[in-house]
């Protein structure tokens, strides 16, 4: 059974085509990530989900029907942050969780466990705008999922989040799915998508080109990249490495104290590693697991932007 099933979709905007014929489905009890750079397509794709657009083509099931009729089983945390500014914090929650249904019995016990969970418990009687950005996106996620929504969407639910708080959302999300919940989440941060979803959907320029498990993505991708550790850590050891046949490109990594090699596609990387070994005195020698960051470059062919986490709390 499916939790949302897209057929031939598709959304212009003026002359942009912003969704390009999307067929997807996405099934319930999984943790799917939508991953891409800026502008992709993802955001719109995720309001047409929402019914907040309609596409120009094609349809779009929610839940066996579409998300108005099933408004009250589905949480969406928007790209758009927003709040009440005026509003106290627990008399925010309180209002959205009335409207997604919660009864009022147990509801002030339930908004204080979530305030715990997000360590904000001593925010309810402060207004919304007293609170910081991060604090702020904490809270909307609590309005997010205060109803113990079936299907639940996150649009870039870490933008704006320091590690430390990017790291609590995580361990809540994965604790959310693990409770049999579908989850969608939208990102161009490739390392959160990689450690949260069992199910990976690539979008670019509107198009779907890659709709797959991880295992499926770890089988289809061969590794590529050979990490070389020199023993006396000298970054000029690159250049040699950078000579050796069927490296495509190679750069210093500071942080792994590591060279990384890229291998050609038609080359083999047990040879690069050979000569690897060959060419200086070195600790180790590995070909790296594919990530996620090395098949969109595979498939798109060019890298993402860095991260947008900043220290916000």
């Amino acid at each position: 059974m499916n939790a949302v099933t897209m057929r031939a979709v598709r959304k212009r905007f003026g002359q942009v085509e912003a969704v390009r014929g999307i067929d997807l489905d996405v099934p319930a009890g999984s943790l799917t990530g939508f991953i891409g750079p800026n502008g992709a397509g993802k955001s719109t794709s995720i309001r047409m989900i929402m019914s907040i657009i309609h596409p120009d083509e094609g349809s779009v099931q929610v839940l066996g029907s579409d998300a108005i009729t099933a408004k009250d089983r589905i949480g969406y945390l928007p790209e758009e942050r927003g709040l009440y500014r005026r509003m106290k914090v627990g008399d925010f929650l309180s209002y959205m969780a009335t409207l997604k249904g919660v009864p009022s019995q147990g509801m002030h016990r339930r908004i204080a466990g979530w305030l715990e969970r997000v360590q904000l418990q001593d925010v309810a009687k402060k207004r919304c705008q007293e609170l910081s950005k991060g604090q702020q996106q904490k809270i909307q996620f609590i309005a997010s999922v205060i109803h113990e929504p079936e299907l639940l969407i996150l649009d870039e639910p870490f933008s704006g989040l320091d590690p430390v708080n990017a790291r609590l959302l995580n361990r809540m999300i994965r604790d959310i799915h693990a409770t049999g919940r579908t989850i969608i989440f939208s990102t161009h941060v490739m390392h959160q998508a990689e450690q949260l979803c069992d199910r990976i959907v690539l979008i670019n320029k509107g198009q779907k080109i890659l709709d797959a498990t991880m295992p499926e993505i770890h089988a289809r991708f061969d590794p590529r990249t050979v990490e070389v550790q020199p023993v006396d850590a000298d970054p000029r050891c690159v250049d040699a490495l950078r000579a050796i046949p069927g490296v495509d490109s190679a750069q210093w990594v500071p942080e792994r104290r590591a060279a990384e090699l890229h291998v050609a596609r038609g080359a083999d990387p047990q040879d690069v590693m050979r000569a690897a070994m060959a060419a200086a005195p070195v600790r180790s020698v590995e070909l790296r697991r594919t990530t996620l960051d090395d098949v969109f470059v595979e498939l798109v062919g060019e890298a993402l932007p860095p991260s947008e986490e900043s220290g916000n709390g």
